[in-house]
């Protein structure tokens, strides 16, 4: 199963371009010497060094030394996809002759991972005519598309959506394998972790919220700022360095976690349901306690009763007293069921003052709600 990416990375500098090729020339990634240049290369040796001056000399070449420098593209292969070097490199070869037949690009299969991938990369502008690179969304597909038609090819299995190698249905929540790929690329020598950073905070802090207030007020104690406002499209979430990053983007990179206003707001009212309705059952199963106890203190009081009159009739001479004794123990048992009765009243006050509260919060959100649909 070969999965194909483009890296949106920033490629609008030199220094980037350069950066991109050192890291998919590095020697301890590149074994075996599956590398491939085409277009323009007069050195004989593939080195970073070389394949940056050509690629500058180039676009000079044509008055075309701005903008964006090169495209970046990687293929990769699931670990037990049975699949050689030679192939990934052959693979990268027939994808470049395809859509960049005339640019000078750099193929270079990785073996440091557990799976093979091959990053093709590409000089944005053309030794043909000068002209650069664009690329469409329909672009981006057919270069998919074209890497599975190599793959049923050469017998490989191809990438089907939403389900993972052995074809078993994708958990939502889970980080894709493009994803983590893209976190351990580290072109620039930095891991840009702000993005998990922020989606770990939203799994931990969501489950436990029933408001909007509840939401931002658990997002700012993992250190990150929600920017919600009813006149904007989007939620923005700020970290303590300045980084932001839109719920759109959230659930473009990682499945299951489709982060907006109407999804939020919707999560909210249902977990404000969810916990009224564990509020009302522990409210009942107290109240069941309670009848259980003084279904109790009533039979525990009958055999009392009946123990002190089979103990006046069996004794004559101590009735007085023990009729006595019977209304002191009496009075005490009533002192003592009083007591609990007030504590009992207590605590169903204590109750339903919760209920109303979450049922006022209910209310609240659901207004929200309302005001956030009326302003679309």
């Amino acid at each position: 199963m070969a999965i194909n990416k483009v890296i949106n990375h920033s490629t609008k500098s030199h220094g980037a371009m350069r950066n991109a090729i050192e890291y998919v020339l590095r020697d301890e990634k590149v074994l075996d010497g599956f590398v491939e240049v085409t277009g323009p290369f007069p050195e004989e040796i593939i080195g970073y060094d070389g394949v940056y001056r050509t690629w500058i000399a180039e676009k000079r070449l044509w008055d075309k030394d701005s903008g964006r420098m090169y495209a970046h593209n990687i293929i990769s292969f699931h670990k037990d996809e049975q699949v050689t070097p030679e192939q990934v490199l052959d693979i990268g070869r027939q994808f470049v002759d395809r859509f960049f037949p005339d640019h000078q690009c750099l193929i270079a299969v990785h073996q440091d991972k557990e799976h093979l991938h091959c990053h093709i990369l590409t000089n944005s502008v053309s030794y043909v005519d000068g002209y650069k690179l664009h690329q469409t969304k329909h672009d981006l597909q057919q270069q998919k598309d074209f890497t599975n038609e190599l793959c049923r090819e050469l017998g490989l299995s191809v990438t089907k959506k939403g389900h993972h190698f052995d074809g078993s249905p994708t958990e939502s929540g889970n980080i894709t394998a493009w994803d983590k790929n893209k976190y351990n690329l580290l072109i620039d020598n930095n891991k840009n972790s702000f993005l998990s950073d922020c989606a770990i905070a939203l799994v931990d802090v969501i489950p436990n919220c029933c408001s909007r207030d509840d939401f931002i007020s658990g997002m700012a104690k993992h250190g990150w700022t929600v920017h919600w406002s009813d006149s904007r499209k989007h939620i923005v979430f700020e970290n303590e360095s300045g980084d932001k990053v839109r719920d759109s983007r959230i659930g473009k990179t990682f499945n299951g976690l489709d982060i907006d206003k109407e999804v939020l707001t919707h999560e909210f009212s249902r977990q404000n349901a969810a916990r009224l309705a564990q509020l009302k059952a522990e409210r009942n199963a107290e109240e069941a306690r309670n009848r259980e106890y003084e279904e109790s203190i009533e039979s525990d009081t009958e055999t009392f009763i009946r123990e002190l009159d089979t103990a006046e009739q069996a004794s004559g001479e101590k009735r007085d007293y023990s009729i006595a004794e019977r209304r002191d123990s009496e009075a005490e048992r009533q002192a003592r069921d009083a007591k609990q009765r007030r504590l009992d009243l207590e605590r169903e006050r204590e109750i339903r003052e919760q209920q109303q509260a979450i049922e006022e919060e209910s209310r609240r959100s659901h207004a929200r709600g309302l005001d956030l649909d009326i302003s679309h």
